[in-house]
């Protein structure tokens, strides 16, 4: 049940079933609960009700929290559940039934047991036997089985009342009066410790709260200044963040700036080295095609050497001078076709220098640009890190200080 139910409850099984009643005026009901209880027993189990006279065993000494916790106390819960809803719907006599149910199910070992053997008996094996469900079961059926009427209850009430109304007229009234003196003086000094106590628990209770007011101002104004202190140190980050971002976006451009120029470097560098590849190529099929027609000139003077009487005595197969003697004409036009093709080859040698120097220079500086290129964007990197370090660095510190103050 909920808390408020439960209550509800407890309040109307305390009122309404009479069993707040035990618990007064000394609990003068609850020991006319055992009177009709060992009434109970002389009835319907007169053997076990003698056994217990001659050992000199009273109801109060075993059944005390049968009806002060309706059986709560020793014995297992689902057995208490069946009782409480006889309970509920029967009234307080249901105790009767199952107190007698108990003691006639145990009659055997109670009747071979002494005073010692029978409380011994009621406080360890009874409520472990319950501790099966087809005894408690058994128990149950037993208890509803048993026939106890009001009207029987309500006899043997006023039998204990004018037996206590006998006793009390049979005292003295002196002893009588200085009783109930003693009785009223133990519940005024009973109700004047219960003010003590009273008193005592408001005091500790203002002193207390006073203590607990003081120590949340202490720590309404200690959680005010780290609030402003994370307030300041929030607007710093935030301060900072600003200017990270504006430094970054000037990284980013300058690194635009940057990786434009050397595209368009790299677009030049591939342009030339096209046009040097190019030319290399037109060089080459020239000078192929030079050698080519060289050789040919060369084989037709050969044969030519070779056909003539005269020239075949001057050159070799070969075609070299055999003699010291030279032609004077023949020996200017050769010097003049070779010096040309040699300045033509150095000519086409010194351009092709040129070109690969170029073609150098120009990876040298595309290197160079990759290289900035890679530094620029390394500090962009870093800076990113930096500062997503330094804002998770502050954030970390804000919830963690946050953390401390609540707990």
């Amino acid at each position: 049940m909920p808390e408020e139910q439960a209550f509800s409850v407890l309040v109307k099984i305390m009122f309404d079933y009479g069993l707040r009643d035990l618990f007064k005026q000394n609990f003068e009901d609850l020991h006319c609960k055992f009177f009709q209880l060992e009434r109970l027993m002389q009835e319907y189990i007169p053997d076990l009700y003698n056994h217990f006279l001659n050992v000199g065993l009273e109801a109060h000494m075993y059944a005390s929290q049968w009806f002060l916790t309706l059986f709560t106390a020793k014995f297992p819960l689902y057995m208490v559940f069946h009782i409480i809803d006889l309970l509920l719907c029967e009234g307080i006599s249901v105790i009767f039934n199952v107190a007698l149910a108990l003691l006639k199910t145990s009659r055997e070992d109670l009747l071979a047991t002494d005073f010692e053997g029978a409380l011994k008996f009621f406080r360890v094996p009874v409520p472990k036997r319950y501790r099966s469900e087809e005894n408690a079961k058994k128990l149950m059926e037993l208890a509803c089985s048993m026939k106890i009427s009001q009207k029987k209850l309500k006899k043997y009430e006023k039998e204990y009342h004018s037996m206590r109304e006998q006793q009390e007229q049979q005292e003295a009234p002196i002893e009588r009066y200085e009783r109930e003196n003693r009785r009223l003086q133990e519940a005024n000094m009973r109700l004047e410790q219960e003010n003590d106590d009273l008193a005592h628990e408001l005091v500790s209770s203002k002193i207390a709260l006073r203590k607990d007011l003081d120590n949340a101002e202490e720590k309404a104004d200690t959680l005010n200044k780290e609030l402003l202190m994370t307030k300041q140190k929030l607007v710093d980050s935030e301060d900072e963040k600003r200017r990270l971002e504006e430094e970054s976006a000037q990284l980013k451009e300058m690194c635009r700036r940057e990786l434009g120029k050397s595209e368009s470097e790299i677009k030049n560098n591939g342009s030339i080295i096209g046009e040097y590849k190019q030319i290399c190529s037109q060089l080459s099929e020239r000078l192929e095609k030079q050698q080519t027609a060289n050789k040919g000139e060369v084989e037709k003077i050969r044969l030519k050497v070779e056909g003539c009487e005269k020239c075949s005595v001057l050159f070799n197969k070969e075609g070299r001078l055999k003699a010291v003697k030279k032609m004077e004409g023949s020996e200017e036009e050769t010097d003049e076709e070779k010096e040309g093709l040699k300045n033509q080859l150095r000519e086409m040698e010194l351009e092709l220098a040129q070109t690969k120097l170029q073609l150098v220079e120009a990876e040298c500086k595309i290197q160079d640009l990759e290289h900035t290129l890679g530094l620029a964007l390394n500090e962009v990197q870093a800076a990113k890190k930096t500062w997503f370090n330094r804002t998770l660095t502050s954030i970390k510190t804000v919830t963690g200080a946050q953390g401390k103050e609540t707990t």
